[in-house]
Order: C-alpha cells, then sequence, then structure tokens
C-alpha cells in the first residue's frame, strides 16, 4: 500500500526535476529581484535627500557658529593674557585633584569629533587616573562612562542644541564652582577649530585661588583679595564659554563634512544599484522573449 502511494509522488518529482529550471525560475525571481533593487535604489535616494539637506542646514549653522567663536576668543584670550603676564602656574598640592571637563555636545553625525575628545581622555587617565570629569554633552558621557564612571562627578545635558551664550558657560561654571572637591587647577578639553576641515582636541587651564594668588606677577594687577573668587569663578566662565563655542563651529563644520561625504557615499551606490537595476531588467525581458519563441515554436512543431 505505502509503496502503491509513493508511486505517483516519485513520478510527479522526478517530472519536475527533469523540467528545464530556467523557465520555471526567472518569472518570480527576477521580478523579485527588480523589485528588491527598485526598494533599495528608493531608500538611498531618500537618505541622499536627508544628507543633502542637513549638509545646507549645517552650512548655514557653521557661519553662525564662527561668528560667535570669534566672539566667544576675546573672552577667553583676553584671561590667558593675564595670567601669561602674572605668570600664574597650576598649584601641584599632595592629596588634591584636577577636575578635567569634556566639552562635547548631545548630537552625533559629526564622524569622529566626540570620540577623539574621548581618545584623550582615555589616555591621559593611563598615564594619571588621578583626576575627576565633568562632562558637558551626552556623547562622550556614554563613550567614558564605559572606561572612566567611576571618575564621572558631574556632567550636563541639552549641550550643542543652539550657539553657546555666556549665560550657558557661567550657569556650567556655577555648579563646576558648587562642587565639594577642592581641585588643585580645572582643565577644559575641547575641540580647538583649525580650519573647516581640521580640528584637534586640547585643554585650556582655569587656575584655582591659590595658583592665582600665587602668581609672581599677580601684584602689578593690584587686585584686592576680597574679589579673587570672583576673578576665578569669571575667568573660569570665560574659559568655558570659549571651549563650547570653539566645539560648537568644530562640530558644524565636521557634520558638514560628514554629509558631504554620506551624498557622495550614496550617490555611488545610486549608479551602482542603477546600473544592477538595468541588467537585471534586461534579463528578465530576455527570458521572457526566450519564452515566448520557445512557444511558439513548439506550437508550429505541434
Amino acid at each position: 500500500m505505502l509503496s502503491r502511494a509513493a508511486h505517483p509522488a516519485l513520478r510527479a518529482g522526478v517530472a519536475a526535476a527533469a523540467r528545464p529550471a530556467t523557465l520555471n525560475v526567472i518569472h518570480p525571481a527576477g521580478y523579485a529581484t527588480l523589485r528588491e533593487i527598485e526598494g533599495r535604489l528608493k531608500s538611498i535616494r531618500n537618505i541622499e535627500k536627508i544628507t543633502k539637506t542637513m549638509k545646507i542646514v549645517a552650512s548655514t549653522k557653521l557661519t553662525r557658529a564662527q561668528r560667535a567663536m570669534t566672539e566667544s576668543r576675546t573672552y577667553g584670550q583676553t584671561s590667558n593674557t593675564v595670567f601669561e603676564q602674572a605668570e600664574t602656574k597650576a598649584a601641584d598640592v599632595e592629596g588634591k585633584k584636577t577636575l578635567v571637563v569634556v566639552c562635547s555636545s548631545d548630537k552625533g553625525l559629526c564622524g569622529g569629533i566626540h570620540s577623539g575628545l574621548s581618545r584623550k581622555t582615555r589616555k591621559m587617565s593611563a598615564e594619571n587616573s588621578d583626576f575627576d570629569l565633568a562632562i558637558l554633552g551626552e556623547k562622550c558621557k556614554a563613550q567614558l562612562g564605559r572606561s572612566n564612571s567611576k571618575q564621572i562627578v558631574l556632567s550636563f545635558a541639552g549641550i550643542g542644541k543652539d550657539v553657546p551664550t555666556f549665560a550657558d558657560a557661567q550657569a556650567i561654571a556655577d555648579q563646576i564652582s558648587l562642587l565639594p572637591t577642592d581641585y588643585t587647577s580645572i582643565q577644559i578639553m575641547y575641540n580647538k577649530f583649525v580650519n573647516a576641515q581640521t580640528y584637534e582636541p586640547v585643554i585650556v587651564e582655569a587656575f584655582s585661588e591659590e595658583a592665582i594668588a600665587n602668581s609672581p606677577n599677580f601684584a602689578a594687577f593690584e587686585i584686592d583679595d576680597e574679589v579673587l573668587t570672583n576673578l576665578r569663578e569669571y575667568a573660569l566662565a570665560n574659559a568655558l564659554y570659549w571651549a563650547l563655542a570653539e566645539g560648537h563651529a568644530c562640530e558644524q563644520s565636521a557634520r558638514r563634512n560628514a554629509m558631504d561625504n554620506a551624498s557622495k557615499n550614496a550617490g555611488d551606490m545610486i549608479n551602482k544599484f542603477q546600473i544592477l537595476f538595468n541588467r537585471t531588467r534586461q534579463a528578465v525581458i530576455t527570458g521572457e522573449l526566450v519564452e515566448i519563441i520557445t512557444g511558439a515554436a513548439a506550437s508550429e512543431e505541434g
């Protein structure tokens, strides 16, 4: 019984295997491949539109960011000039730590601008881990949270949404001043704007009251001891404003470059998929013509 029931199925299987496979596969496989390629082309074209739009937006924002960066340099470099003329140096007090402020932002899609700051911080930590971290922006917080979470004492979100202002820097400086630890110095790490294509992570020093008071030429400025705390907080706000504004300009420049490269890559992919689509469509058409001619010839023979 079983053997007789199996014979029709076996015969059907043998007959299916004996038929030419190409005639049965061309229609579903060919059209499915065309639909898939067409879907990918549509997706890549949409991505190209988005990246081109983001490039235009970043280019517009870069102009405002560079203007703010130029203004902020006036604040930061003025403070640096005072400390250079006073010959101020960071105090080396045993048992006291240094606070490193990492200036990043919450936004991505701008190349490796945030990972560069994280790499420099990890390198510093490998050489000497006796410092605390205050991180501005969620990007570096997420990166450094995996490797230096124990060193993070303060973090800020909502950074990079708009061009930084001195009020933003002052608010951050106030929160840093409220930290319970007495730091020997505060080092602010940010991306320095070299040109529209280049940026590099650098550190600017924000000195403590003790370091400012012990400067060799500090007496020449005739600053009373009562206002020394205000001077220190103002200098910290100046340095933070400079770092935030310059980092924001670097971010917009990096995002513009990243979106430009992404648009070019999308264009290359569109060209490749368009060629593949045309070739696949031609193969399907050729297969259909072969079927028609074969069918017509078989009809004439019959």
